[in-house]
């Protein structure tokens, strides 16, 4: 293994000097960064019916911000919180046929496919022992990805992407990636933590949720409040248009015919960046550093001013960013911040730890306000539903190596969607283009460089 840090530093300088370009040749050749315009509107790339997310609205004629909206195949995402089921804590199952299938369904559908991501909760004979106890990792979401290609090897229909073979290896995939996500915690708190190692094998009278909290705690036991927010969270967390940054990974990937494991691990890459599903770490980070720095954490003048050197890159990470605010798309507000908001109120109130609560909606309040003021901006600023989700995971006693982990999990559902979306609407290999910038060059011989 090369390790010399001299060296690399000094290349690392030739290539920042041979590679860096003018920002302003962006706008000359009118080419938008990240896909998207200074307003954070993207570029059109593809059509859906799977999501809509929506963050303006057209008022005489015109594009003005507007309160965001979330539909999953047209339905409200405020309207499927609202008419989850009290029978059991089952409305991921339920918008997961939905995502996949296009239509919500009846009680016997949704017995049906509950007992088909029941029957999909198995890994293969071994599996558990020989990839994932094997190469224990910190980082979990680099195991789910191992995981993922790694299980194509026991699948002998791994290459055939006809759609009903993908179907059954998506199902496979939401099945199983809750085992991986937790076993691979747990030979990593054994084998690195020196932490005790169990392994509890999945309920098929259990949801998606139940069956989370139950493997990974050693008593097996939760309360009905805990396993209904992390239902709601699984809701939430389970897709959010083309446009996100795993979600066209997803279609990149496929549009190139590469098979359903490839496509999947590809997606977990993306996810797994700080930028997107790993936000929710940046946000439990920042938000304790807050309370080492800040004496009095009731005190907004106080909280505000640490707010402010955040943003100027003077505390925290040094990145300039208060984390769990802004979206891409919504700026009054993310809805699926708005809908986790009151059942974190709840759960917090059941753990004791209301003060908590206290400080995160003072951030959610003062952050905008910090922003506005301080940075040049182009939409509003609202707090999206990393800002909350991390504090969720910590009230639910989920380990913060899972945080992005769980996020995947309910991902895989509309990654899925994507990927049969893709499959069956177009067949043209996603190829944008690129403006070079270089100049031509003579070739100098290497004796006369």
């Amino acid at each position: 293994m090369y390790e010399n840090a001299e060296t690399i530093a000094r290349w690392t300088g030739e290539l920042k000097a041979k590679t860096t370009m003018d920002p302003v040749l962006y706008d000359a050749y009118g080419v938008k960064r990240g896909l998207r315009d200074k307003n954070g509107k993207g570029v059109l790339a593809g059509l859906t019916e799977i999501s809509q997310v929506q963050g303006k609205q057209l008022v005489d004629g015109k594009e003005v911000p507007c309160e965001g909206k979330l539909y999953y195949r047209g339905y409200s995402i405020f309207d499927l919180v609202r008419g989850e089921s009290a029978r059991k804590h089952c409305l991921a199952e339920e918008c997961a046929y939905l995502l996949l299938f296009g239509s919500l369904p009846t009680s016997a559908q949704l017995r049906e496919f509950s007992d088909a991501l029941a029957q999909s909760r198995t890994l293969p004979q071994n599996f558990t022992r020989d990839v994932i106890m094997k190469a224990p990792s910190s980082d979990v979401m680099n195991t789910l990805t191992r995981s993922v290609l790694t299980l194509s090897a026991y699948d002998p229909k791994a290459l055939d992407t006809s759609l009903d073979n993908v179907l059954r290896q998506s199902l496979i995939l939401i099945g199983t990636l809750p085992l991986m996500t937790v076993y691979g915690y747990h030979a990593y708190h054994h084998y690195c933590q020196d932490g005790s190692f169990y392994i509890h094998h999945p309920d098929e009278n259990l949801t998606m949720a139940e069956n989370l909290l139950m493997m990974l705690r050693p008593d097996r036991h939760f309360t009905d409040l805990e396993a209904q927010v992390l239902d709601l969270a699984l809701v939430l967390h389970m897709e959010h248009g083309g446009g996100n940054n795993s979600a066209f990974t997803t279609h990149v990937v496929t549009s190139a015919g590469s098979d359903t494991y490839s496509v999947m691990a590809a997606a977990l890459c993306s996810l797994k960046g700080p930028k997107h599903g790993g936000a929710n770490l940046k946000v439990v980070g920042m938000m304790d550093d807050l309370r080492a720095q800040v004496a009095d954490t009731t005190d907004r003048e106080q909280v505000e001013r640490y707010l402010t050197r955040v943003l100027h890159g003077e505390e925290f990470d040094h990145s300039g960013l208060i984390y769990g605010m802004g979206h891409a798309v919504y700026s009054l507000s993310d809805p699926r911040a708005v809908i986790f908001k009151s059942f974190v109120k709840r759960l917090a109130q059941e753990k004791g730890r209301q003060e908590e609560y206290a400080l995160y909606a003072m951030v959610e309040e003062l952050a905008p306000e910090v922003i506005s003021r301080e940075r040049r901006i182009y939409k509003g600023v609202c707090a999206n539903v990393d800002f909350y989700s991390g504090f969720v995971y910590r009230m639910l006693d989920i380990p913060q190596e899972l945080f992005t982990p769980i996020f995947a999990v309910a991902r895989m559902v509309g990654w899925s969607a994507h990927r049969m979306e893709e499959l069956i609407n177009t067949d043209k290999i996603i190829r944008p283009a690129y403006q070079n910038v270089c100049p031509a060059r003579d070739y100098v011989p290497i004796e006369q460089r």
